[in-house]
């Protein structure tokens, strides 16, 4: 018990310093690198359908886990939510975004190994990256279904996993509370924990880049074709009189 203790007081915070290390050095010395690697231009009828899938589920599925996670049960029992309740939506929501999350990396897996193109731009980098992804989502599904009671008996992972995970962002690590967690839990967390300290060396670092200055970008003009002032057009043709 001790020694799961221990893992769970320290492991997080090795991860911690690899994620954030990790993205600093990649964004330092590999900024070129910094990117998704798209394949749209090899095959785009099957990303058409994995992408959306999994990318609008993934979205959910975070919001569900920060929900879960950083807000504490005496809040949505203030709200008067019931334990059975909050189940209930976690249930249905995170089962619904799982497997749609789930459906859309199959397809984009799918896609890699079956369209010739687009597998052979696939490094084993990205082979590593999306077995783990896919273990994490597996065993997010089946967490989710064991913990509600549906398949094996209800846990509530607000006394356990929750209090754990906020005590690690306050300096105070609660390594205790998450041995208590069931083995799903714990299965769940560590593919977590490795997901993490791979993430800033595969092409996941692209949730970080946001087209924000995008939206604030000047226009650009190539040609125009407005008559200046003096009666001659701008552009690369010479102005000519008419009839």
């Amino acid at each position: 018990m001790f020694a799961g203790e221990l893992f769970w007081d320290i492991v997080p915070y090795v991860t911690l310093a690899i994620f954030v290390v990790g993205t600093w050095w990649r964004y330092r010395y590999d900024k070129f690198g910094w990117t998704t690697r798209s394949s749209q231009l090899y095959e785009s009828r099957l990303l058409r359908i994995g992408s959306p899938l999994f990318h609008f589920g993934i979205l959910v599925v975070i919001g569900g886990h920060v929900i879960g996670l950083v807000v504490p049960q005496s809040w949505t029992d203030a709200m008067g939510m019931s334990e059975h309740a909050y189940h209930v939506q976690a249930l249905v929501l995170g089962t619904i975004a799982g497997v749609a999350t789930l459906a859309g990396a199959l397809v984009l897996v799918y896609r890699r190994r079956t369209r010739g193109p687009v597998f052979t731009a696939t490094t084993w980098n990205d082979k590593l990256m999306y077995a783990v992804l896919l273990a994490a989502i597996v065993a997010g599904l089946a967490t989710t279904l064991l913990g509600s009671g549906v398949v094996g008996e209800e846990s509530n992972y607000r006394d356990t996993v929750s209090p754990w995970f906020r005590s690690i962002w306050i300096l105070q690590p609660r390594g205790d509370l998450m041995a208590q967690a069931s083995l799903a839990f714990h299965v769940h967390v560590a593919i977590a924990l490795v997901l993490f300290a791979l993430w800033p060396f595969t092409r996941l670092v692209h949730a970080f880049s946001a087209p924000v200055a995008y939206l604030f970008r000047p226009y650009i003009v190539y040609r125009s074709r407005d008559v200046a002032r003096n009666g001659e057009l701008i552009g690369s043709q010479p102005h000519r009189r008419g009839w």
